[in-house]
Formats: structure tokens, sequence, C-alpha cells
């Protein structure tokens, strides 16, 4: 392939208030504020050097306009314009966007219909890993991952393998074994993106890596000080698949933060897929404790690129149930 994706960089999504999303992302959770607007607010871990990883945007109800991978240079740009044209999916540019910090962008969408952006360029920030009088809530340091759930994950998981140059490092089979969902990196870690069975296209959550497991202890303590404790959804754990430590949290529109520590390297070329099956109680989490229906149902709508109305959201392929155990 002519393109090279180096990793999950930034995810766009609604805000009903950015005064309430602030108090929760800057003052609970400990995201650094970039910049600002009436209509948007730009965040950062305190280990990203470049302008956001986060981008809020106001509207009246919750959507993800786009989730972003950087990539290596303005010809793998290119490169990815003709390979998705070929394909026959929908293509468009951005200019670059000095206010939010971000270059020329390339806006597809993917077989599952999830609003997909390639970027080169962003504006850089300051690095704060070492300005520990900034660190407060859960002390966020970097986007890590995303999940989202689609109809057919056999399928997604496919695309982005054979033509994407994703990488497996775990998947969960049915008892049939069928792929329920996979954990795919570009990034020599787990995951940068997760698929998971469900309608779909949807975000799930997405996932930002803390320095250590007592930061996720700390936030529990901040958040319910704040008066945030029912924001609290699930955790802390510590997952079987990944063996990461997580806790997830519900913003005030319901959008879901994994904040999330631990996971492992896959950078080897000889590296093996480990298979889970589904209804092994060690997956979900690996000290046996069940998930909340809320973490199984619910996520956020994609929305189209073009309209900004939510994608049209397809049933699963497989048989839409609960397993024992999810992770």
């Amino acid at each position: 392939m002519d393109f090279n994706i180096i990793r999950i960089a930034r995810v766009v999504m609604n805000v009903t208030d950015l005064n309430a999303s602030r108090d929760f992302y800057v003052n609970a959770l400990g995201f650094i504020e970039t910049a600002s607007s009436s209509e948007w607010m730009a965040l950062r871990g305190l280990e990203e050097h470049c302008h956001h990883s986060l981008l809020l945007k106001k509207a009246d109800k919750p959507g993800v306009h786009a989730v972003s991978y950087k990539v290596w240079e303005d010809g793998h740009l290119d490169a990815l314009e003709s390979f998705f044209k070929g394909k026959g999916a929908k293509v468009l540019w951005k200019e670059a966007d000095k206010s939010v910090g971000i270059g020329k962008t390339l806006c597809v969408e993917d077989p599952s219909g999830i609003p997909l952006e390639f970027f080169v360029e962003m504006e850089g920030a300051e690095r704060c890993i070492q300005k520990y009088d900034l660190y407060r809530g859960a002390r966020v340091q970097r986007i890590d991952h995303i999940n989202c759930m689609v109809p057919d994950v056999e399928a997604a998981v496919a695309f982005y393998t054979d033509e994407l140059g994703f990488r497996v490092s775990e998947y969960t089979a049915t008892e049939d074994d069928k792929t329920w969902a996979a954990w795919l990196h570009r990034k020599p870690t787990v995951h940068d993106v997760a698929f998971m069975n469900g309608e779909g296209p949807r975000l799930h959550h997405v996932g930002f890596w803390l320095s250590d497991p007592m930061s996720l202890i700390h936030c529990c303590d901040v958040m319910a000080s704040m008066g945030y404790a029912d924001n609290i959804e699930r955790g802390p754990g510590r997952h079987g698949l990944s063996n990461a430590f997580f806790l997830y949290v519900r913003d005030p529109d319901g959008n879901r933060i994994e904040l999330y520590n631990g996971d492992y390297l896959t950078s080897d070329p000889d590296f093996k897929p480990v298979k889970w099956d589904i209804n092994d109680p060690r997956r979900q989490t690996f000290w046996g404790h069940k998930a909340p229906d809320s973490w199984f149902n619910e996520a956020t709508s994609f929305l189209d690129m073009e309209t900004a109305e939510p994608v049209k959201q397809k049933s699963p392929t497989l048989a839409q149930r609960k397993p024992d155990f999810v992770t």
C-alpha cells in the first residue's frame, strides 16, 4: 500500500453545553484546554505536543463528526484519496483550519459507515508532561484508542487489516467461532480501534491513556467530590483482554470515555493474536465483575460528513444478545 497510517489522533464530537463540558473534561478528568470559542473547545492530554486530541463542538444533541488518523506525509493523503475513490466511497477534502490548528484533511466514509479523517499536519502545543502543577483529575496523558459498534465485525476487520494495514492484537469469538469483537492497531500497543458486534455504526467510547493505575482511583475520588459520582459507569477494574486497568465514565451528554493504563507491546511481526471465548469470565474484567447493561447497549451516533445528520444504523449480522461476560 502507498500510505502509512501512524495512529488514532483525534475525535470530533458534539456537546450541548461547553461550560458543563469544560468542568467535566478539564476540572474533573484533567485535560488541558488548548483553545476555545463560543462554538468549540480543543483539548489535549498532558504529554501531547499537538493542538488537540479531542475537539468538542457545541450542538443541540450529541453526535460524532469524525475519528481522525495521522498519516506520514502529504502524498499518503493523495494515495488514500485514490484508494477510497477506487472503492466507491464517499470522499471530500477540508482545507486547513487554523482556528483549531489542523492542516488539510481528507474525509471519507468506511464500509461500516464510520466517518474517518486523515491528516498530516497539526499545530504544535506545549508538552506538559513535567508540568506537575497542572496535574489534576485523572491526569490524562494522551489519546489511546476508539471503540466502535458495527453491524459486521468480520467485514470491518477484513477491511482494516487487508486494505489499511492494521493488525489484530486480540479478538473474541462466539461458540461457533464467529468474530464478536476485535482489537486492531497501527501504533505498537493493543489497539487504535476496536470493533464490537452491535447496531451501528456507533461510537462506543474514546480511550485515553493514564500514567498509572492510581490515577484511576484518584479520578474516582475527584469525580465523587465534584458531584460526578453518577457519571462513573464501570470500574475501576482490570480487563482480561488487553490486561489494562480501566475506568468508564460518561460526560454530561452521555458520551463515554475510557480512562486506560497498562496494556502491552505489539510491535513484533511474529506477534500472534490472542483469542478469547465470548463467555470466558476473565475477558470482561480479570476480576470477574459484569458490565452494566448501559455499557453493552448505549453508544453515540456517528454523523454524516456532508449533512451532519446521523448515519443510518443497521442491525448486527450476529444475533444481538448479551454475552455472559462483555469486555
